[in-house]
């Protein structure tokens, strides 16, 4: 059976339509520390966090706390973590949180700058590529390059248990390169992704 259209309306404009689209002059960001950015394959457990030394942040190394009164939470790098090659993984954003003020007004804090909420359990990934904030005042990681966690005290630029581009004497652990690697360089606001090979 042929469907038969009128000349005339066939022909018709229906004009210029009106839509919310938005253009990108530059490079977007690469994504928000603790982002999971590919779904498959990725391993993501649920701990406790460590009471006795808290994470602070998403997008963080973390590794098991068995220090007394600790509930085998998770936790940041610390000092005497300098001869770690491993952690236990990585903290994992459930989705974009923001900061609400005094008043309960929400959005006047931006995206990722709240810490994980401390009485309930939060996701780590033990396995998959995530986003992580990595310091390039050293160097500025590869893809495929080896990846470091600043274990010193926080100062100089370097936040004590964030990621770095390159290694310093004294101040850096290297982690296993056949398990962590970086995926990418950073983008503008020195965000990388991370490859955590744990299968």
């Amino acid at each position: 059976m042929k469907l038969l259209v009128p000349e005339k309306a066939a022909a018709r404009s229906l004009g210029r339509f009106r839509t919310l689209d938005t253009a990108i002059a530059f490079r977007m960001n690469a994504g928000f520390p603790g982002d999971i950015n590919r779904g498959h394959p990725a391993s993501i457990q649920p701990a406790l966090i460590s009471p006795v030394n808290p994470v602070t942040a998403y997008g963080q190394p973390v590794v098991i706390d068995t220090a007394g009164g600790s509930n085998n939470g998770v936790r940041p790098i610390v000092a005497g973590d300098n001869a770690l090659t491993d952690i236990w993984g990585v903290t994992a954003r459930p989705y974009p949180i923001q900061q609400s003020t005094t008043g309960n007004a929400y959005g006047a804090a931006p995206y990722g700058s709240v810490a994980p909420p401390l009485l309930q359990p939060i996701d780590i990934l033990r396995g998959g590529y995530i986003m992580v904030s990595v310091n390039t005042l050293v160097a500025s990681p590869v893809k495929g390059g080896a990846v470091f966690i600043w274990y010193a005290a926080s100062g100089g630029g370097h936040t004590q248990g964030g990621f770095e581009g390159g290694a310093t004497g004294g101040s850096t652990l290297a982690l296993n390169t056949a398990i962590y690697q970086w995926n990418s360089p950073p983008d503008a606001s020195g965000v990388a992704e991370l490859i955590i090979s744990k299968f």
